[in-house]
This record gives structure tokens, C-alpha cells and sequence, in this order.
């Protein structure tokens, strides 16, 4: 189909608008990795800016060395599989019943659901309630609570709607049952809704660690984000410290930690995981999303 100008000056000045947007966007995550990789001298001293200088891999083998980093890694893996999966399986499975007119106290449950994205009592009752379940330096403080998301239920609710009712029909009369017809009929049609809630589900439990604020005083089971946190408040001991565990003697001055190299390596340590994951469930969130929010 032949363009007119005007459609191809559109076509050009949206390009050039989306192409400066990605790289305002791309560029800090571009900016914090040179700066890990390039001479920790210059770094420290703001010479780094849109290139690296003095290229070296030893911030990612020293810092990978501190102690705690490991054990922090594999907790925020672990809840972050763990606590994406019952997110997923939670929100949808009961975003499912609440499209069933045979649910008893279907209306109220929901209503009792969708509430609580509006009002919560605060911190301390929440903090309370959370000491009183046991949940305080017990890793299943970072799964139960968020089992049951208002929004994701949401979002599944509206896209089960869309669907044909003649699928689920058919079943039944076959005799299928309310876990068969979710299992085999339902779920696999709503995979691109599980995968938009899957990855809101993900990027919150990696990034969240003000939970492990409150509630963890245990070392073993503080997150990743949460190390980040105090690395960042204390990166400039900590450098003294690998600095005094490499010794002063030969050191090379370009590979010596310092507070900007600690913090900046830490930091691409910790957003590398969720970066790696993301696209292989971006191809499903705007489908997700779009049958998810406007029924019809």
C-alpha cells in the first residue's frame, strides 16, 4: 500500500521518538555496566562516562567473593520461583472460580478480595500479624502473603470471561470437574494472561526486600536486594575490606575496589538475572494484558 508523505514523516518522527525513548531507557543500565568493567581509578573519579576505560573483569570474581553474596542469591532464586509460582497458580485458580455462578458467595468473596487493593490496616498491624503467624524469620514470610494478588485476579477473571462457554459446557457433560476443566480446558488457554502475571509476580519478589527488613534478623535468609541495600549504605568498608584481604603489596591500583566499583557491580549483579528472563515472557504481556483489562 502506497504511503503519502505526511504517513512516511509520521512513520520517520515516531521512529526517531521510540528510538531516543530506548535509549534514554537502555542507557543506565549501559551506563552502570561500563562502569564495573572499565579501571576503578577513573570510575571513582567520574572519567567514565559513554565508554569503558582500562577494561577488566576482577569487580564481578571480587565482589562474587564477599561472604553472604552467594547464600543472599540462592534465597532470592528461591523465592522468586517458589513465590512466582504460587502467585500464578493462586491468582488464577481463584480468578477462575470467581467467573462460576455456582460458587457459593461468589459476589461477597470477590467484593472481600477486590477491597483489600484499596484499604490495608499499615505497617505495624501487618507487622504484628505476621509475628503472631510465626512468618518472622521463616522463609515463608516472602511466599503466603503474596499468593493471592487482587490485581492478577483481576486480570485472569476478565480473560476467562472472554472465553467461549461452549468449551467448558462440553466438558462437563462429559463429566469433568471444576480442578479437570482448569487443568485441561481453561489453563492452557490463558497462558498469555499466567505469563503477564508470572512476570509481575517475578520482578516483584526479585526487587522487594523491605519484607526482609522487617521481619528477618537471621543472615541466612536475607535476599539478594536486601545485601544490595546494605552494600550500598556500607560500600565503603567493605572495599577496605577486600582491599585488606588482597593485600597492599603489588596491588594493581586499576583493579583496587573502591565504594563506586562495590556498588555499581553489585548493583549489575543483582539486575542481570531479571533482564535475562524478562524477554522470554514480554512476547506474551501485551496479549495478556490487552484480553485481560477490556472484556469483549
Amino acid at each position: 500500500m502506497k504511503q503519502s508523505f505526511g504517513d512516511r514523516l509520521f512513520n520517520v518522527c515516531n521512529y526517531i521518538v521510540f528510538g531516543i525513548f530506548t535509549l534514554l531507557c537502555i542507557f543506565p543500565f549501559y551506563y552502570l555496566f561500563i562502569q564495573t568493567i572499565s579501571d576503578n581509578s577513573l570510575s571513582a573519579s567520574g572519567q567514565v562516562t559513554f565508554y569503558p576505560k582500562g577494561i577488566h573483569f576482577n569487580n564481578y570474581v571480587e565482589v562474587l567473593k564477599v561472604k553472604g553474596l552467594s547464600n543472599a542469591a540462592i534465597v532470592s532464586i528461591a523465592r522468586t520461583v517458589l513465590g512466582t509460582l504460587g502467585t500464578v497458580i493462586g491468582s488464577a485458580f481463584l480468578g477462575y472460580l470467581f467467573t462460576k455462578q455456582k460458587m457459593a458467595g461468589r459476589v461477597f468473596w470477590y467484593r472481600f478480595v477486590i477491597i483489600t487493593m484499596y484499604f490495608n490496616a499499615g505497617i505495624i498491624p501487618w507487622f504484628i500479624i505476621m509475628m503472631n503467624l510465626n512468618l518472622t524469620n521463616n522463609f515463608w514470610a516472602y511466599i503466603l502473603p503474596a499468593i493471592v494478588s487482587p490485581f492478577n485476579v483481576i486480570l485472569v477473571k476478565t480473560f476467562v470471561e472472554s472465553l467461549p462457554e461452549a468449551l467448558e459446557e462440553s466438558a462437563e457433560m462429559d463429566g469433568a470437574g471444576t480442578i479437570v476443566l482448569f487443568t485441561r480446558i481453561v489453563f492452557p488457554l490463558i497462558v498469555p494472561i499466567v505469563a503477564t502475571i508470572a512476570i509481575f509476580s517475578a520482578v516483584n519478589q526479585w526487587n522487594s526486600f523491605m519484607d526482609t527488613v522487617f521481619l528477618m534478623t537471621n543472615d541466612k535468609l536475607y535476599t539478594l536486594q536486601f545485601v544490595l541495600y546494605k552494600y550500598l549504605n556500607e560500600s565503603n568498608s567493605l572495599a577496605a575490606i577486600i582491599r585488606s584481604g588482597q593485600g597492599m603489596e603489588n596491588i594493581d591500583l586499576s583493579k583496587m575496589q573502591t565504594s563506586t566499583s562495590i556498588r555499581t557491580t553489585v548493583a549489575m549483579i543483582v539486575v542481570i538475572p531479571i533482564l535475562l528472563v524478562y524477554p522470554f515472557f514480554q512476547r506474551f504481556f501485551v496479549k495478556g494484558i490487552m484480553i485481560g483489562a477490556v472484556k469483549g
